[in-house]
């Protein structure tokens, strides 16, 4: 997978694809990430990538022609994928929230671009190079380079051989759950102990406990995830047995 991020802080960049899953991924070539400063495709003598809001407002607002060139110019690398056969990802805390389902689904993607948008705000002819507009929360940023980056950590991990498929079956948000309870030694740790049924070697009984467990951590945490996932007769006693606990 090929991803490319468009930024006027390319340093911010510097550290989190250097090390651990991404830098392994990197160096085995399952995964290509170009960092592009845009301020680059800048015609203005000074490198000016903002100006005024038209009709007055606070703070500044980025133009739309250094991003047109810088798209433009990614278009024309040799080997490049042809027009529309690309996802446009612009960072906006307007855009859909970004989820794992999400994820999951740019993962497929060949080549990925990704837009930080900065400052005030981006004019709004940028919003035509995107395929998609995408916010990681309900808050605001000072730009979205750490929102890029929580996307790559995100996608990257679900690109065919990043990571073994094993470990990402049954991670929280994967099958509408949260994860359950994990316990390495030692046994005993001060007063608290490992649960029994994990150190009996009853993988059945043991399948079944982690299961109740991501059922049950999920009611009561985020109860809003049990409609995206299958529900069973077990997760449904699972449910119930908190209520009868409350009783």
């Amino acid at each position: 997978m090929e991803i490319a991020i468009l930024t006027l802080f390319p340093a911010m960049f510097e550290g989190p694809f250097e090390s651990s899953i991404i830098k392994r991924a990197c160096d085995r070539r399952l995964l290509s990430i170009k960092i592009v400063d845009f301020r680059e495709f800048s015609e203005d003598r000074h490198h000016k990538v903002d100006d005024y809001p038209f009709g007055g407002g606070p703070g500044m607002v980025l133009k739309p022609e250094p991003l047109f060139r810088c798209l433009e110019s990614l278009s024309q690398e040799p080997g490049a994928s042809p027009e529309g056969a690309r996802r446009v990802v612009l960072l906006s805390p307007q855009g859909e929230t970004f989820t794992q389902a999400k994820a999951g689904e740019l993962a497929k993607e060949q080549r990925l671009v990704i837009i930080c948008g900065h400052y005030e705000g981006i004019d709004e002819r940028v919003r035509r190079l995107a395929t998609d507009e995408i916010s990681i929360g309900d808050y605001v940023l000072t730009g979205g380079e750490t929102a890029a980056i929580v996307m790559v950590d995100c996608v990257a991990r679900l690109v065919d051989g990043v990571v073994e498929p094993g470990s990402l079956q049954q991670e929280s948000f994967s099958a509408g759950m949260l994860e359950y309870p994990q316990y390495t030694r030692p046994r005993q740790f001060r007063e608290w102990s490992v649960p029994e049924i994990l150190l009996n070697g009853n993988h059945q009984a043991i399948e079944r406990w982690r299961r109740d467990q991501a059922v049950r951590r999920t009611f009561l945490r985020r109860p809003d995830l049990l409609g995206e996932g299958p529900f069973s007769e077990d997760d449904r006693r699972a449910v119930d047995a908190l209520f009868e606990q409350g009783d």
